[in-house]
C-alpha cells in the first residue's frame, strides 16, 4: 500500500510540473499527460516502483523535445501565414527542422542511458512502442485530430 501511495504522489508530482500554461486552444496538457503516462504504465506492465522512476524521466524527456522543436514551430507558422516567403525563409525552416530532429535524437539518445537505469531491456523496448500505438490511438479518438482529417 504504501509503494501505491508513493506512485502516485510521485505521479501527481510529475504532472504539477507541467501544470504552467497547459490550456491552448482547448487542449489539456495535464490530462493527456495523465492519459499517456496510464497508457505507457499499462503496456509496458510497470511496478509502482518503476513507474515512480520512469515517469518523471518520460514526462521530463518529452517537455525538452518539445522545446526542440519550438524554433521551428515558430518559423512554420510564420511561413503558413506569409504569402510572400521567400526562399530564404523557407530554408530557414528546413535547415531548423532539420536541426530540431537532430536536437530531438540526442534528446532520446541520453534519455535512453537514464532509462536504461530503472528499466529492464525489455521494459524499455516495449516502451518505444507503447508511445506510437499511444499516439495513434489519442489521434483516432481525439475529435480535433479527427476534424483536422475532414478539411483536407
Amino acid at each position: 500500500m504504501k509503494k501505491i501511495l508513493v506512485f502516485l504522489f510521485v505521479v501527481l508530482c510529475s504532472f504539477s510540473s507541467f501544470a504552467q500554461n497547459n490550456q491552448r486552444q482547448g487542449f489539456d496538457k495535464e490530462a493527456y499527460l495523465a492519459k499517456r503516462n496510464a497508457f505507457i504504465m499499462a503496456e509496458m506492465g510497470l511496478t509502482p516502483d518503476e513507474a515512480a522512476a520512469f515517469i518523471p524521466l518520460c514526462n521530463e524527456l518529452h517537455q525538452k523535445m518539445y522545446e526542440a522543436g519550438r524554433k521551428y514551430r515558430k518559423l512554420s507558422r510564420a511561413l503558413k501565414q506569409n504569402k510572400n516567403a521567400s526562399d530564404a525563409d523557407y530554408l530557414e525552416a528546413i535547415n531548423e527542422a532539420v536541426e530540431a530532429d537532430i536536437r530531438v535524437a540526442e534528446l532520446e539518445r541520453d534519455y535512453y542511458q537514464k532509462f536504461k537505469e530503472v528499466l529492464s531491456p525489455k521494459k524499455l523496448y516495449k516502451y518505444k512502442d507503447a508511445e506510437k500505438k499511444f499516439t495513434k490511438e489519442y489521434m483516432k479518438d481525439n475529435k480535433r485530430y479527427k476534424d483536422k482529417g475532414k478539411k483536407r
